[in-house]
């Protein structure tokens, strides 16, 4: 008995090989859309479009010590800074955390560039955040400066919700 089902096991295996190398040189995307609609599905799949992240307008800075995610400068600079540009409630903030790339200049705990590169746009955003109504973080790709940089940027009428 099992090898019978072994044997229906192996047909089945054969008959989906037979028909991908069948397929193999149609238009992907109409057996796709047929296959879709052959189980009910639209023929077509909307995708929302990805949206570009605002410009930046303006931009202020943190700087920071080779190894520490504490800011070195004045804070209150910056926190007064961001609350006179969070006046508009279209704009958005951004803090982006960035690193050297030396030796030095890493999280002590770990090693890691980019853990003390979010380390220091975290503690940028904390400093800022009581002042802002709109706020995102994100870290450098590259080695840059040791800084946290925040940029002002027209994102348009906040989503109200009920």
């Amino acid at each position: 008995m099992w090898l019978v089902t072994l044997a229906d096991l192996a047909l089945l295996l054969v008959g989906c090989f037979a028909l991908i190398e069948a397929t193999r040189h149609q238009d992907r995307a109409a057996l796709v859309a047929g296959l879709r609609q052959g189980f009910g599905g639209a023929s077509e799949i909307t995708r929302p479009k990805r949206q570009e992240p605002p410009m930046p307008l303006s931009a202020a800075m943190a700087s920071f010590p080779t190894g520490s995610a504490r800011p070195d400068g004045a804070s209150g600079d910056l926190l007064a800074w961001a609350r006179s540009a969070a006046v508009d409630p279209r704009v958005m903030l951004t803090v982006t955390g960035s690193v050297d790339g030396s030796a030095a200049d890493v999280d002590p705990a770990t090693g890691s560039r980019a853990v003390l590169a979010a380390d220091r746009a975290r503690a940028v955003a904390a400093l800022i955040a009581p002042a802002v109504p709109r706020l995102s973080i994100a870290i450098a790709d590259a080695p840059g400066r040791r800084t946290a940089m925040v940029t002002l940027a027209f994102a348009g009428e906040p989503v109200r919700r009920p």
